[in-house]
């Protein structure tokens, strides 16, 4: 799959994400691809929410990773 086919899917999943998270008082932003790593912005409530390591590495790294195998890591930019 071609990086940018990946990106576009990337950014499809999120969308799919994003309305759990803002019913939560939180948001996800796509920040970019590269070298196989998906890196996201947690905002909202998710920024200061003491379970965000599990929303990233056990809700959404997860769901990427297994629709997207070339996605090694998702990771949160501030």
């Amino acid at each position: 799959m071609e990086e940018e086919n990946i990106e576009l899917k990337i950014i499809s999943l999120i969308d799919k994400i994003r309305p759990y998270l803002i019913n939560d008082g939180g948001n996800l932003e796509f920040v970019k691809y590269e070298d196989n790593i998906v890196y996201v912005r947690l905002t909202g409530a998710c920024k200061e929410c003491s379970l965000i390591d599990f929303t990233l590495k056990d809700g959404i790294e997860e769901m990427i990773i297994s629709e997207i195998p070339e996605v090694k890591e998702v990771v949160n930019v501030d």
